[in-house]
């Protein structure tokens, strides 16, 4: 803390205000993979970086210094800090040097390192800080909100930052990994997804076993819609993969075995089905861990929230299977990094689906469908039909509170905002109504044919 404080006393704030101005320059998966397999030029790799690395760490401490001042005054978020400004000005010593000394390269990569093994423990480190922040100061919502979407954005930052040292040690290191010949830096051209699975589970098994003695078996079943029998392969980073499906399996193993603690037969599998179809990968994994209540899922993606006790800091008393609660929220993150997302559904008492789309986004269409179709039921009690074939509407006497259609509402909102159409059948006079437009006869003429007739 007092070498960060003397940092920000020196010139040094002038470069990372300097190099904040900038914003990152977004790569998508297949950028990362024509470089590395087509164009790998450790010079074009040092040229970039040498710009680029400096201006994410510089937006980072911008961001972090928006924090409230209790949270910043915190000793891990501190050290985050140190490290972030210990890293800015290694990287910055390259701002000027040229290329085309070889020791400039190698020494380049050795910091390169070094900054990564630095960062290692930035997310534990980080998460301990706002710990100490709750505990000590409370969080009221607005807080809350404001904390989460910075972390969303700090730690994506990280992921994209990890990626870039990655692609240029990997490719450029000299240490090809020979287990993994034809992989471009990180990534894998041919990712074997339910070789995947198969070893988070097995890790994530071993984890189980040495805390409750016992682990969930796990059924896997695949649908390649592309190529029909064969195994589904795509491009991905294998290690990104892997820390999802870990956190995921990690989750359902601890609620299937908690749940049935007493049970003396086989514990339920844990199933994973994947699929292929002609754009997206998906992969469901559900357990028959009991669920969560529908009002608590958004929770379970909260940083300040967990269903585990808060873990010890010393690895010798750290609870195998019990974290920060922050395995879903950077799980969710990395599902992102490269336009996927990864969804959770629960019926509670019964089951918990996680679902990991690696491309394309949005909460499935199905939700929707269904949700809408029995809530615009006339024996449900919301909306009437007036008559037969014709739009639905709001009954005389409700007997639901208006704070009801307001939900309803937030519905048909969240269907638009995850790009689904759904199917609600009411006349066009209250869309106009809507839009501030003043309906027609005509279009009141849509709520009764046979009166408009």
């Amino acid at each position: 803390m007092r070498l960060f404080r003397w940092l920000l006393k020196q010139p040094v704030p002038k470069q990372i205000e300097r190099y904040s101005r900038f914003s990152p320059s977004p790569l998508s998966i297949k950028q990362f993979l024509d470089f590395g397999r087509d164009n790998a030029c450790e010079k074009t790799s040092y040229r970039f970086l040498r710009k680029e690395l400096p201006v994410r760490l510089a937006n980072s401490m911008r961001e972090v210094n928006l924090l409230p001042d209790n949270l910043l005054t915190r000793p891990s978020v501190g050290l985050v800090q140190s490290w972030y400004m210990q890293s800015f000005l290694e990287l910055l010593e390259y701002e000027n040097k040229s290329p085309e000394d070889p020791k400039v390269l190698d020494n380049f990569l050795q910091v390169l390192i070094q900054v990564r093994n630095r960062h290692n423990d930035v997310v534990p480190t980080m998460a301990q800080g706002v710990i100490e922040y709750k505990e000590k100061f409370g969080f009221d919502p607005f807080t809350s909100s404001n904390i989460q979407y910075f972390l969303d954005r700090f730690y994506t930052n990280r992921i994209s930052f990890r990626m870039l040292i990655n692609q240029h040690t990997l490719l450029f290191g000299g240490d090809t990994n020979p287990a993994h010949p034809k992989h471009i830096g990180s990534i894998d051209p041919t990712c074997n997804v339910a070789d995947v699975v198969k070893d988070a589970y097995e890790t994530a098994k071993m984890l189980c076993e040495q805390y409750y003695m016992v682990a969930p078996e796990l059924e896997v079943e695949e649908f390649n819609a592309k190529a029909p029998g064969k195994p589904i392969q795509v491009v991905y980073v294998p290690s990104h993969l892997f820390h999802m499906l870990f956190e995921l399996f990690k989750n359902s193993m601890r609620a299937t075995i908690e749940l049935y603690e007493d049970r003396k037969e086989a514990y339920p599998a844990v199933k994973t089905l994947v699929t292929l179809g002609k754009e997206d990968l998906s992969i469901k994994i559900s357990d028959l861990g009991g669920g969560v209540p529908l009002r608590k899922i958004d929770r379970l993606f909260n940083y300040m929230y967990s269903t585990a006790p808060r873990p010890s800091l010393e690895p010798s008393r750290a609870a195998p299977l019990a974290g920060f609660g922050y395995g879903l929220p950077i799980s969710r993150l990395y599902a992102r990094y490269f336009q996927g997302d990864l969804k959770l559904y629960s019926m509670e008492g019964i089951e918990f689906i996680n679902e990991i789309r690696s491309v394309g986004y949005g909460v499935k269409s199905e939700f929707f469908y269904f949700i809408f179709e029995e809530m615009t039921k006339t024996e449900y009690g919301m909306f009437m039909y007036p008559e037969e074939g014709s739009y639905m509407w709001f009954p005389i006497s409700p007997k639901f509170v208006k704070k009801r259609y307001f939900l309803f509402g937030m519905l048909c909102g969240l269907s638009l905002y995850h790009l689904n159409v759904a199917d609600i059948p009411f006349p066009l006079a209250l869309f106009k109504k809507l839009l501030d437009q003043k309906p027609s006869l005509e279009d009141l003429k849509e709520l009764s044919p046979l009166l408009g007739k």
